[in-house]
C-alpha cells in the first residue's frame, strides 16, 4: 500500500525555532483532556481515567530525562471511516501539564485514501512532517524523546528501511513531570475540536511485538525502566467519545514484562 502525503500549510511560530522552510502540518498532538471523573478507578497499581483524546500509557514523576517507545504502523479502513485521523507516539509532559515533546506517526484516511506519515511536535508548536522517513503499514517504528541541558530532542527510526531522523529544541514552560505511549484522536478543526478518529484496528506498543529492545521505558529523577517499573505512578487512558462517553479506543493490560500493550479501536 502506497504512503500518501497529508494536506500541509506553511507555518514557522511557537517556542521552537524550525526553519522557514518547515512543512507543518493543520494537525496538532494536544495534551490529555480528560472525561468525567479523574482518576475513575485503580486496578492493582494502574490508575485507570478516561479521555477524549488519547489512549495508552503515562507514568509520572519528576524531571525526567527520556521516554522510548516502538510500536508497529496500522493499517487504517478508510471505508468504514472515511475524513478521519489516528497518531501514535511516545513524548514527555502532557498528563496534567500544558506541553508536549512528542515524534510519532500517523495512520489517517483523506477520504476514503490512506495515509501514513512521520511528524515530531513541540506543542503549543505546530506538529512538523517528517519527509525523510517515508511510513507503510507493517513497518516497525522506534521513537524517542529525551532531555539534555536546556534541551529535547526527538529522534524517530522507521526500523524496516533503517530512516531515522532527530531534531532538537527548546520548548518553554515544559515540567518533565510525565513520559507517555499514546494512540490520539488528533486536533484539531478551526473550531479548535478534537477529530474524528479513524479505524486503525489494534496497534501494538513495545518490545514484545516489535522486537526492539529498550521499549517501552521511561527515566526520571527516581526510576528507569519499563512502564511497570514506575509501580503506582503508572495511569491508563481510555478513549472516549466527549458526547456520549462510549468506548473509541481501549488499552490492553501490560504484557507480563511491563513494557508492552496493544490499542484497539472501538468506535469513531
Amino acid at each position: 500500500m502506497l504512503a500518501i502525503s497529508p494536506a500541509f500549510a506553511q507555518v514557522s511560530s511557537g517556542p521552537v525555532a524550525t526553519p522557514s522552510t518547515a512543512v507543518v502540518t493543520p494537525r496538532q498532538h494536544a495534551p490529555r483532556r480528560v472525561y468525567g471523573l479523574v482518576p475513575e478507578h485503580v486496578e492493582g497499581n494502574v490508575t485507570v481515567s478516561d479521555s477524549t483524546n488519547w489512549s495508552g500509557y503515562a507514568v509520572t514523576g519528576s524531571s525526567f530525562t527520556s521516554a522510548k517507545a516502538s510500536w508497529t504502523v496500522p493499517t487504517v479502513n478508510c471505508s468504514t471511516t472515511p475524513n478521519t485521523y489516528s497518531s501514535f507516539w511516545v513524548g514527555l509532559d502532557g498528563w496534567t501539564s500544558s506541553t508536549v515533546e512528542q515524534t510519532g506517526t500517523d495512520s489517517d484516511c483523506d477520504g476514503k485514501s490512506p495515509s501514513y506519515y512521520a511528524w515530531y511536535e513541540f506543542y503549543p508548536a505546530g506538529s512538523v512532517l517528517i519527509s525523510s522517513v517515508a511510513v507503510s503499514p507493517g513497518n516497525h517504528i522506534s521513537a524517542t524523546v529525551s532531555y539534555s541541558g536546556s534541551e529535547f530532542t526527538t529522534t524517530i527510526t522507521n526500523e524496516t528501511t533503517g530512516k531515522s531522523f532527530s531534531k532538537s529544541g527548546k520548548v518553554s514552560g515544559a515540567k518533565r513531570s510525565s513520559a507517555e505511549w499514546i494512540a490520539e484522536a488528533p486536533c484539531c478543526t478551526n473550531a479548535g475540536g478534537i477529530l474524528p478518529l479513524s479505524d486503525f484496528g489494534t496497534v501494538d506498543f513495545g518490545d514484545d511485538y516489535t522486537g526492539v529492545s529498550g521499549t517501552n521505558d521511561a527515566t526520571d529523577s527516581s526510576v528507569s525502566g519499563a512502564i511497570s517499573a514506575f509501580g503506582s505512578a503508572v495511569n491508563e487512558a481510555i478513549m472516549v467519545n466527549g458526547s456520549t462517553g462510549a468506548d473509541e479506543a481501549v488499552p490492553s493490560a501490560l504484557s507480563s514484562d511491563g513494557t508492552s500493550f496493544t490499542v484497539k479501536w472501538d468506535s469513531e
